[in-house]
């Protein structure tokens, strides 16, 4: 496995993409639009796109708390509860 990255803007293909793909399909590609990159390069690079999308932002975080509270017509606000089961 061998590890590319993108020196030229195509339609497919943003500028700075890295991509790991096999030793014969990465011996085609490098050229004119692509180079080679080291493995510590492609996974930071990967790293740091998994690790800004699996945080939760302050926005969501609060409309979880808000969810759990409603506020009622007259303008109290209560937890909403389970229905108890007959037994």
């Amino acid at each position: 496995m061998k590890c590319i990255k993108a020196v030229k803007q195509t339609k497919e293909v943003e500028l700075g993409e890295i991509r790991r793909v096999d030793d014969k399909t990465a011996s085609n590609m490098v050229g004119s639009n692509w180079i080679y990159v080291s493995k510590s390069e492609w996974k930071s690079s990967t790293r740091n796109q998994v690790g800004t999308k699996s945080e939760p932002s302050r926005d969501q975080v609060e409309k979880k708390k808000n969810s759990k509270q409603d506020i009622s017509d007259d303008g109290k606000e209560f937890v909403k509860t389970r229905k108890k089961s007959k037994k």
